[in-house]
């Protein structure tokens, strides 16, 4: 099987990056994308060129490291998947695939096709955790949540923090990530006492940060690895509004 890559390349945020194309050969179509990208890499070393730059870890679909547009869609064609779950399968023998990082100013260019998601990190960093003076934390057992609760606070935690949501949206938002952090500890009673706060925090760092505002047009919960549904944002968005009148 053969591909030709058109990929993006940049070596940081400062400098200007254009697309190179590659021809690369003697693939399978039950590699995995990230595969074919280490294959191709290790043709150019050998050539004494630079190797594409890309995030990865896990390669399961389950850290959220990896993620950039693939011909022009975060994550690939299919729906709420991750980068390394795409497969040549997906492609024809001697299509053009487009590589390119996500755009959003708030994720700055690193190297190639790597954003620098550090931001997601600030916004955690404001409230996305429970406080609690050591050794007088309550037996969590002893705290009895309802099934219903428990499985909403779980489907929020699931969110991977891809970046896929701010990539898609044409307003670069943020909101989809942030939301699932406010929601999964606000439904919890361990989280309820710094409720209102983390709320607030939360959203002020998201905007502090660059993100755009939501405008509902769906785009992230298609794009979304973890199902996160748009109703997230809503809950979000009504916890502010309670938090700023309560708090």
């Amino acid at each position: 099987m053969k591909l030709n890559f058109k990929i993006w390349r940049q070596d940081n945020s400062q400098v200007v990056g254009d697309f190179k194309n590659y021809e690369v050969s003697g693939l399978n179509e039950d590699m995995s994308l990230l595969e074919a990208l280490d294959y191709l890499n290790e043709d150019l070393v050998k050539k004494d060129e630079k190797a594409v730059a890309f995030d990865h870890d896990c390669r399961e679909g389950i850290c959220g490291q990896c993620g950039f547009f693939i011909n022009g869609r975060a994550h690939g064609a299919g729906n709420n998947q991750t980068t390394c779950q795409v497969h040549l399968r997906s492609f024809k023998d001697n299509d053009t695939v487009l590589l390119e990082p996500f755009r959003a100013s708030s994720f700055p260019i690193v190297k190639d096709l790597i954003v620098d998601r550090s931001s997601f990190d600030r916004i955690i960093q404001k409230g996305g955790f429970v406080s609690a003076n050591t050794g007088t934390a309550v037996e969590a057992n002893s705290i009895l949540i309802g099934k219903k609760d428990a499985d909403y606070s779980m489907s929020m935690a699931a969110c991977i923090g891809c970046g896929a949501c701010v990539a898609t949206c044409k307003n670069a938002s943020a909101a989809l990530f942030t939301s699932a952090k406010i929601n999964h500890l606000n439904s919890l009673p361990q989280g309820q006492p710094e409720e209102y706060s983390r709320t607030i925090n939360l959203v002020a760092q998201m905007e502090a940060e660059g993100f755009g505002h939501c405008s509902f047009t769906g785009a992230c919960e298609i794009e979304c690895p973890e199902h996160i549904s748009l109703s997230s944002i809503a809950k979000m968005n009504f916890s502010y509004m309670k938090a700023k009148i309560l708090n």
